[in-house]
Order: C-alpha cells, then structure tokens, then sequence
C-alpha cells in the first residue's frame, strides 16, 4: 500500500495534473480535449496522463481512433483513509491563539 500511496502522492504533487483531474471529474474526456486549456504540447499532456494512469487515477480507453480519460473514483480512497488517520487531532482554534498574542504582545 506504501508504494501506491507515493505514487498517487506524487502524482498530486503537480498542479497541471490536479487540474486534470478536476476537469475529469465532470465526466470522461478525449486527451485532445483535455490538453486544450493548457499552454503545453499533447506530447507533454500525455506523460501527465500516463503519471495519473500509473497511479490508478484515471484510466485510459481507445474508442475508435480517440483516447478517452476517465477519472477512477475509488482510487484515491487509500490516500483519503491514510489522511483521516491524522484527523484525531484537535484542530488549532485561531481566533483563540490570535487572542492569546494580542494579550501576550499587545499592539504599541
């Protein structure tokens, strides 16, 4: 499970790539199109597309003579459950720690 975790990880870590994923998330799109909004060759997409493919985000079909992408719900529930586990924290209340400082350092 580690291995997989570091690839979908790695494969977030890109913004172009979180994009695509966000534009996939409205329903399948052909590769052409979804290298439309981008300033990059399809060259340059398609290795984007094979990173999320490698880490199980998406999958990729052929219909006819188009390659389709297709977001793959399920895959980043292992990610997901591994970043609940830090949920059992108590989350940091800042308008309390804002009022800490202003009574510790108070403005001149």
């Amino acid at each position: 499970m580690t291995q997989r975790l570091d690839h979908v990880f790695a494969a977030l870590a890109d913004p172009t790539r979180r994009q695509i994923l966000s534009m996939l998330l409205e329903d399948d799109m052909a590769v052409t199109d979804v290298a439309e909004p981008f300033v990059m060759s399809l060259a340059a997409i398609s290795k984007h597309l094979a990173i999320l493919a490698n880490a199980g985000l998406i999958t990729q079909e052929k219909r006819g003579r188009v390659k389709w992408c297709k977001l793959e719900p399920d895959a980043m529930k292992d990610a997901s459950v591994w970043m609940q586990g830090f949920g059992q924290f108590e989350p940091v209340n800042l308008d309390a720690f804002e009022a800490f400082l202003a009574e510790q350092f108070p403005p001149d």
